[in-house]
């Protein structure tokens, strides 16, 4: 099973759609061959990260002309003088201060396979993957022609339960992927290689510590106590809202005013059992309190059907 390819290096945003619109653009198109079945797929990237985005200003204080924008320019080393793109090679340092350059040409004629295709080389459970090993989430919808033969492909994947692990080439580098069901849309995800993953070796862990009986079973009530099924909707990037929240009244020119710092710092916990029997009668007290309001709400919503 391989996936062929031909890559578009635009930019997700279409060109007249406005910036942060929903608008998809693919940054991939080729196909996936399973036997003697080729299906022509688009690649589209999955996540739309969200976040404030700050440009270096001189500080007006310290511009005569009140402020303006840090340019960063690309320069060279050597003569100093600013470089155009098409005047850019990529080199690598084998040894410091020495390079070898290779050409878009070169890249692009590397004798690898997953240059020209994700190749499929086996399926197994999802739960075998260590979720450290994901990296980046592409969605993989297919061309009109195809769709007959994608959604084969998908049902008996599905009804096999598991993923298949692939090699593919994106943006110059070789990644290890899975690809697997979500909705009845193929969902890519490049992993990291074994060996990018670093060994956890900290010193703090050859101490010797003690931990009580009496301590385990509190903290598992304390994890029992807040268990939930998974809702992302739960969730908000609170640090982005207020950022935005102090930008507008940025905006509006109203005075933001600073919280001071605490003076102290907190008291750390010394007794651990205290603090886990607190942590516990806590979330039983937010757990009751919520199912309470929960429950007024069912009452409500039947009466008034």
């Amino acid at each position: 099973m391989a996936f062929s390819a031909d890559y578009n290096q635009r930019s997700p945003v279409a060109s007249g759609a406005a910036e942060g619109t929903d608008y998809m653009r693919p940054i991939w198109k080729g196909s996936i061959t399973f036997g003697l079945i080729s299906i022509p797929v688009k690649l589209f990237s999955a996540v739309q990260e969200k976040s404030l985005k700050f440009n270096m200003l001189h500080d007006e204080e310290a511009c005569p002309e009140g402020g303006g924008r840090i340019k960063l320019k690309r320069t060279c080393s050597a003569c100093d003088q600013e470089v155009a793109w098409d005047d850019i090679v990529k080199g690598y340092e084998y040894s410091s201060g020495h390079y070898v350059t290779f050409t878009q040409d070169e890249l692009r004629a590397l004798d690898v396979d997953s240059i020209k295709a994700i190749d499929v080389v086996s399926f197994v459970p999802l739960e075998d993957i260590d979720p450290i090993y994901f990296n980046k989430t592409y969605f993989v919808a297919p061309d009109a022609s195809g769709i007959k033969a994608y959604k084969l492909l998908a049902d008996a994947l599905e009804a096999e339960g598991q993923v298949g692990i692939a090699k593919v080439a994106l943006r110059e580098k070789e990644h290890l992927a899975t690809i697997r069901l979500k909705e009845d849309v193929f969902v890519l995800e490049t992993m990291h290689w074994p060996d990018e993953i670093r060994e956890p070796e900290f010193e703090e862990f050859d101490k010797k510590v003690d931990v009580r009986d009496t301590e385990v079973k509190m903290a598992r009530q304390l994890i029992q106590q807040l268990s939930a099924d998974f809702d992302p909707s739960q969730f908000q990037d609170d640090y982005r809202l207020k950022l935005e929240e102090i930008a507008a009244q940025k905006v509006e020119g109203e005075e933001v005013t600073v919280a001071a710092e605490p003076e102290e710092e907190p008291t750390k916990v010394v007794d651990l059992m205290e603090a886990l029997k607190a942590s516990v009668a806590d979330a039983k007290k937010k757990k009751g309190t919520s199912s309470g309001s929960s429950k007024k709400t069912t009452k409500r919503r039947a009466s008034a059907s």
